[in-house]
C-alpha cells in the first residue's frame, strides 16, 4: 500500500528528468549538443532522447524521480515529494525530446582552415608526430572550425560513419557527431595479417598505445587498434550488458582474429567493462586483460599528469612483453 496515493505517484513519474531541470533547476542543466544535456553538478551525466544516464556510477533511467533517488539518494518519498511540491507551485512546461532515428546520416564538422591547433594538442598528449602525420594523411583526424580535434571512423568501403569531437583546449568538451555510428568507430587496421586486436576505451587512449610502441621500436601499422568509443557495461550485471557494437562488428569483419588485447582504464567502468569482456568473450577468444599488469595501488585518472600516464602506459606495454 503506498503512503502516498497512487495517482500521485503516478503523475510525479510523469516528469522527465529534462523538463525537471528545465523548470525547476535551469542553472544545473548544460546543453552539450543539439539534443543532448549534461549538468553542472555531474559532467558524466547525459540526457538525450527522453533518457538519462550516469556513467561515472553507471545508473539511469528516466524519470525526475529516478534521478532524485539514484543521483542525489532521496527516499522514494522525499522524491515524490520534491516533484509534487514544485509542480503545485509551477505547473511545468512539458519538454518533449525527439525520438532517436533508427538511420541518421552522419553529419562531419566543417573543417578549419588547418591542423595547428589539433597537431599541438595531439603533441602535448605525447602523441609522435610521425602518427599525427599519418592520420591526417589518410582523413582519420582532422580540426574543425571550432578548433575541436576530430577523430573518423569509417566503413569497410571507406565512407565515413562515425566522429568523434574533442576540445583542444582546457575546456572537457566531447561529443559524437550527429549521426555517428559507433559500429564503425576511430581504428587503426594492420597493413598485415595479425590474428591479435587492441581495445581502448577512446582514440586518444589508442594513439598513446601507437606513441608507447614507437619507444619501444615496434611498428605500430603492423597492430590492429579499435577504439570503443566509451565504456557502457551495466553495473555489477553482466545479464544487462553488452559487448560495444565496434568489436562485434570488427571480430565479424575479421574472422581471422582470436586474441583480444584489453587496455581499458582501472576506474570501475573500466572494470566492470573488462570483467564482462573477459567473460563473453573469453569463450571463443583468448583475452588478456593488460592493464592488470599495472600494480592496482595506481590511480590512473583523466586527471592524471600527462607525463605519469605516459609512464604508466608504458610500464604496461613493457611488463606485457615481458610477460
Amino acid at each position: 500500500m503506498y503512503p502516498i496515493p497512487k495517482e500521485t505517484v503516478e503523475q510525479a513519474r510523469q516528469i522527465d528528468l529534462l523538463t525537471y531541470l528545465k523548470n525547476y533547476e535551469p542553472d544545473e542543466l548544460i546543453e552539450v549538443c543539439t539534443g543532448t544535456y549534461t549538468t553542472k553538478t555531474h559532467s558524466s551525466l547525459k540526457i538525450s532522447n527522453g533518457l538519462w544516464y550516469w556513467f561515472t556510477n553507471q545508473v539511469g533511467g528516466r524519470s525526475a524521480i529516478d534521478y532524485l533517488m539514484k543521483v542525489r539518494n532521496y527516499t522514494f518519498i522525499n522524491a515524490v515529494q520534491t516533484v509534487m511540491g514544485n509542480i503545485s507551485i509551477d505547473p511545468p512546461k512539458i519538454y518533449k525530446q525527439q525520438e532517436k532515428t533508427r538511420e541518421r546520416k552522419l553529419i562531419l564538422p566543417a573543417k578549419a582552415t588547418n591542423n595547428d591547433r589539433a597537431i599541438n594538442y595531439l603533441l602535448s598528449r605525447c602523441i609522435d608526430q610521425e602518427i599525427i602525420s599519418y592520420c591526417i594523411e589518410k582523413n582519420l583526424l582532422y580540426e574543425d572550425v571550432k578548433h575541436n580535434v576530430v577523430f573518423v571512423g569509417y566503413d569497410e568501403n571507406r565512407v565515413p560513419q562515425y566522429a568523434f569531437c574533442r576540445a583542444t583546449n582546457e575546456t572537457r568538451f566531447m561529443r559524437e557527431a550527429t549521426g555517428s555510428n559507433k559500429k564503425f568507430s576511430f581504428k587503426l587496421q594492420s597493413e598485415t595479417q595479425n590474428n591479435i586486436v587492441h581495445l581502448f576505451e577512446s582514440s586518444i587512449d589508442l594513439l598513446s598505445f601507437t606513441a608507447l610502441l614507437n619507444l619501444e621500436n615496434k611498428n605500430w601499422k603492423e597492430e590492429n587498434l579499435l577504439s570503443l568509443g566509451g565504456i557502457y557495461t551495466s553495473k555489477y550485471d553482466p545479464d544487462k550488458s553488452k559487448i560495444p557494437i565496434a568489436v562485434t562488428n570488427f571480430l565479424e569483419k575479421n574472422p581471422n582474429i582470436n586474441e583480444i588485447h584489453l587496455h581499458l582504464d582501472r576506474d570501475l567502468a573500466g572494470r566492470n567493462a573488462s570483467t564482462f569482456l573477459q567473460q563473453v568473450l573469453g569463450k571463443k577468444y583468448k583475452v588478456i586483460d593488460v592493464s592488470l599488469l599495472l600494480d592496482n595501488s595506481i590511480s590512473f585518472t583523466r586527471h592524471s599528469p600527462i607525463s605519469t600516464v605516459f609512464i604508466i602506459r608504458l610500464f604496461s606495454i613493457k611488463s606485457f612483453n615481458n610477460g
